[in-house]
């Protein structure tokens, strides 16, 4: 199939053939989509993740961005992470690669911009933590290193939104920072978020402060020394996760 050719109606029809009634049930349960929940209004059609990346597999590369716009105004949740995870593939078709010639980094440097606001300008259609989770460390992450955008502005600017969504992208995109040896943008957003009011938020920071400690345990319990007063409890449980059992229940009974 060549790149194009494929509506955004086909990939939806896709979808709505292989919907399963009893995973939807599940699926809305567990992703909060009740009245005054995080995902509240969201609609699925009951279709694991797995399934999802077998179609995005098939996909990959041959969907214009005007189809996976479309896609990504599908009230269906499973099309949403379609076309997030299309993103995920464009943008890594267009990494650098060691026989690169200096066209062909040029070229891929202005494909991973164009990738990367295309996505920064829908970042509200990711709206619920696994289409944030699966989609920005993987986009936004390489765009913004590899750019090599030292003040961060973007994530600052995500960091400050009014929408939970993209305060979420904006810790989770640093993941990509930490599998790369880079760990002061992830730090300081946790010094932004630590007052934040929501649990999703909370796990982040937690979650990335694991990671870090992970590849470097001293920055970890550095950070944590003089920062552990004020961290969400539910944050310093993830990030101390991975820690000995005497470690962890150290950390807890601090005062």
């Amino acid at each position: 199939m060549d790149k194009g050719i494929i509506t955004a109606t086909e990939i939806e029809s896709m979808f709505t053939k292989i919907q399963d009634e009893k995973q939807r049930d599940h699926l809305m349960r567990f992703f909060k989509t009740g009245e005054g929940e995080y995902g509240e209004g969201d609609m699925f059609l009951g279709i694991k993740v797995p399934q999802t990346r077998a179609i995005v597999k098939e996909l990959k590369l041959q969907v214009e961005f005007d189809e996976i716009e479309k896609l990504l105004c599908s009230p269906w949740h499973e099309v949403r992470l379609c076309a997030l995870l299309l993103l995920v593939e464009e943008m890594k078709s267009n990494l650098p690669r060691k026989n690169d010639d200096e066209v062909n980094l040029v070229s891929k440097a202005a494909k991973r911009e164009k990738i990367a606001r295309f996505y920064l300008r829908h970042a509200r259609r990711a709206n619920n933590w696994d289409l944030v989770d699966l989609s920005c460390q993987y986009v936004l992450g390489p765009y913004i290193r590899l750019a090599q955008l030292p003040d961060y502005n973007i994530l600052l600017q995500l960091a400050q939104s009014d929408n939970l969504w993209e305060q979420r992208i904006a810790i989770v995109t640093t993941l990509d920072f930490i599998r790369n040896g880079i760990y002061n943008p992830t730090l300081a957003l946790c010094d932004k978020f630590k007052t934040h009011p929501h649990d999703l938020i909370h796990k982040a920071i937690g979650w990335t402060l694991r990671e870090i400690g992970k590849k470097d345990l001293d920055t970890l319990t550095l950070y944590l020394e003089k920062n552990y007063m004020q961290l969400p409890r539910t944050s310093l449980r993830y990030a101390i996760e991975r820690m000995s059992a005497e470690e962890r229940t150290s950390w807890l009974k601090r005062e």
